[in-house]
C-alpha cells in the first residue's frame, strides 16, 4: 500500500496535557508526523490516516529523544488553548 508523510512544527510557550501520555508536556517545540495511507479502488486519490507522532526538539548533547503517538484532535485542542492563553498574557 503507499503511504504519504506529512511533518510540521508547533511551538508551546506552555506546559500541556494530552489525553493518553502519562505525564505533562514541557513547553517547547515539537515535530509532529503524520503517516496516510492511499485508499484504494477510488477514481481519485484520498488518503487516510494511520497514525500521527510528536517529538519534542531537545537541543542537550547526548538527549533521549521520545516519540509519542498522540490524538491530532487532542493536539489541536492543545495548541488552541496554548495559543488562547498566550494572547490573555499581560504585555511587559
Amino acid at each position: 500500500m503507499l503511504t504519504r508523510n506529512q511533518r510540521t512544527t508547533l511551538v508551546f510557550q506552555r506546559p500541556f496535557v494530552l489525553k493518553g501520555l502519562d505525564r505533562p508536556q514541557p513547553a517547547g517545540t515539537y515535530d509532529i508526523e503524520t503517516e496516510e495511507e492511499l485508499l484504494q479502488g477510488l477514481s481519485f486519490p484520498a488518503y487516510r490516516r494511520v497514525s500521527t507522532t510528536m517529538t519534542r526538539r531537545v537541543a542537550a548533547p547526548g538527549a533521549v529523544l521520545e516519540v509519542q503517538l498522540v490524538d491530532p484532535a487532542e493536539l489541536e485542542k492543545a495548541l488552541a488553548a496554548d495559543q488562547a492563553e498566550g494572547a490573555k498574557a499581560p504585555v511587559p
